[in-house]
């Protein structure tokens, strides 16, 4: 087969790859088209939805603020939020919900993920979300903290509300600033809803190969699902943490920070990405899929 007779197969429209070898971005391609209704081209700079593969770069986040003594990863996030609080429950009387649980998907919190907003629909803001007031549950706690791993695309959204909180930023600027720009991810964003400055975008696409409605989703919950991003520029994340761990110095975190990141929790899980042993390797990674974009 060739990718061209996959897409047909498929029914996808367009496609965008990048190639890792050695440490380095060997080659990065764009195939298809990124709408069909105009004709534009997928190129190597088309960005994509990454779905819940915002959450591993998003942790990045909270890692960042850990490592400046900002935050502690051990401590109740109720210390840190300000005008919208986990709600006490008999599950938290014994154990809090911690950053470390919620980029561990350990927190015991609800609300598995989220189906975003067509653009004519209202868009809430994070409190809105967490307290339910969108098109999703409010998220609680409803199983002790520590005591089962269960993905939740809700946790990481109240721990994009502690990193606001504590920054005093928004988390796309926090992450523009702190994150995408010192590791290259120039054609990165978390921007919801993404804005008219961002011109390269491909469109959504059900199945059977429509453009959906409004050409995709809008998400307001940034951190598990807001990253507009390209192969190349996910590449660059991968290959940084690569590196910290071999020994490099000025890296976007420490060597320490990088192997708690890459400790094992439960479930395999490490703070923000999913963790895999192969002999005396360590692979770590994360899948995502939105609206009609699959990773």
């Amino acid at each position: 087969y060739n990718i061209q007779d996959r897409m047909d197969y498929y029914k996808v429209p367009g496609v965008s790859i990048a190639v890792v070898k050695d440490g380095k971005l060997k080659w990065a391609k764009g195939y298809g088209f990124a709408n069909t209704e105009t004709g534009t081209k997928v190129d190597a700079n088309t960005l994509f939805q990454a779905g819940s593969i915002s959450k591993p770069v998003a942790a990045l986040s909270a890692l960042k603020l850990y490592q400046d003594g900002k935050l502690e990863l051990d401590l109740d996030v109720n210390n840190y939020l300000k005008d919208w609080k986990i709600p006490e429950a008999e599950f938290t009387e014994t154990e809090k919900v911690t950053l470390e649980k919620l980029l561990t998907h350990t927190a015991g919190t609800t609300v598995h993920g989220f189906p975003g907003y067509q653009q004519t629909d209202n868009f809430p803001e994070i409190i809105d979300v967490l307290s339910g007031k969108g098109n999703t549950a409010e998220v609680t706690v409803d199983t002790i903290p520590g005591s089962i791993w269960r993905y939740s695309g809700g946790g990481y959204t109240v721990m994009e509300k502690v990193v606001e909180d504590v920054s005093g930023l928004p988390l796309e600027d926090y992450m523009e600033t702190n994150i995408l720009q010192p590791l290259g991810m120039t054609n990165s964003t978390y921007n919801q809803p993404i804005g008219d400055n961002y011109k390269n975008i491909s469109a959504a696409y059900y199945e059977n190969g429509n453009i959906i409605k409004g050409l995709w989703n809008n998400y307001p919950e940034q951190a598990a699902a807001g990253l507009w991003t390209t192969p190349s520029d996910l590449a660059k994340y991968c290959i940084e943490i690569q590196n910290i761990v071999k020994g490099k110095k000025d890296g976007v975190l420490s060597q320490a920070t990088v192997k708690k990141m890459l400790t094992k929790h439960k479930n395999d899980w490490g703070l923000g990405p999913s963790l895999q042993f192969e002999g005396d390797s360590l692979v770590f990674g994360h899948g995502g899929k939105r609206e009609a974009f699959k990773r």
